[in-house]
């Protein structure tokens, strides 16, 4: 989320010009799922969890919004050109094959925090939109419930959530064109 602006701090520290060129990015793409821009409350990033390491950072954000009744826009983790830690001891980078969490992965995560810490912020029953490949000829966007879209192949990368808020009744409109058949 900071690697443009990092880039752009550090050029112009250097007295390289810069020229910003506009491009597509999830942030407005999001928009394909029928869902406001405007009712969007603050995005979050989802990390890869491991075995020692489960951070929940994101989830006061989530439940912030949620009160608030917005939707949360979660940016799942990417992995690419990572250093394994067993290289990074022995002094010699080997890099990890790269990975990209899945909508899937997100949900039980997701579902883990919310077991944990047992504050309402979200449950299985939670409406989500799951979009795979945004903006390809093969994007796929569907809605349902969190417990539901657990059962989705989503396919290849890369791959977002949307955990809903209130909806206005054109956005409930919108959500039924990508609605599981079952929700």
């Amino acid at each position: 989320a900071t690697t443009h602006s990092d880039l752009v701090v550090r050029a112009k520290k250097l007295k390289v010009d810069v020229k910003i060129i506009h491009n597509a990015s999830v942030l407005n793409g999001i928009g394909v799922c029928g869902l406001q821009l405007y009712r969007y409350g603050e995005t979050v990033s989802l990390p890869f969890f491991t075995e020692t390491w489960r951070p929940d950072s994101f989830y006061e954000k989530i439940k912030r919004n949620t009160s608030l009744g917005l939707h949360t826009l979660c940016l799942l983790d990417i992995r690419v050109k990572e250093p394994s830690l067993e290289s990074l001891c022995r002094g010699k980078k080997v890099y990890e094959p790269p990975r990209f969490m899945t909508i899937n992965t997100a949900i039980q995560q997701l579902l883990e925090v919310e077991e944990n810490r047992k504050e309402s912020a979200y449950d299985g029953e939670s409406t989500c939109v799951g979009l795979a490949r945004i903006g390809s000829d093969d994007q796929m966007i569907v809605a349902g419930r969190m417990k539901e879209l657990l059962e989705v192949d989503f396919g290849p990368p890369l791959h977002c959530l949307v955990i809903v808020g209130e909806t206005h009744p054109i956005e409930e409109e919108m959500l039924g064109f990508f609605t599981l058949h079952n929700s």
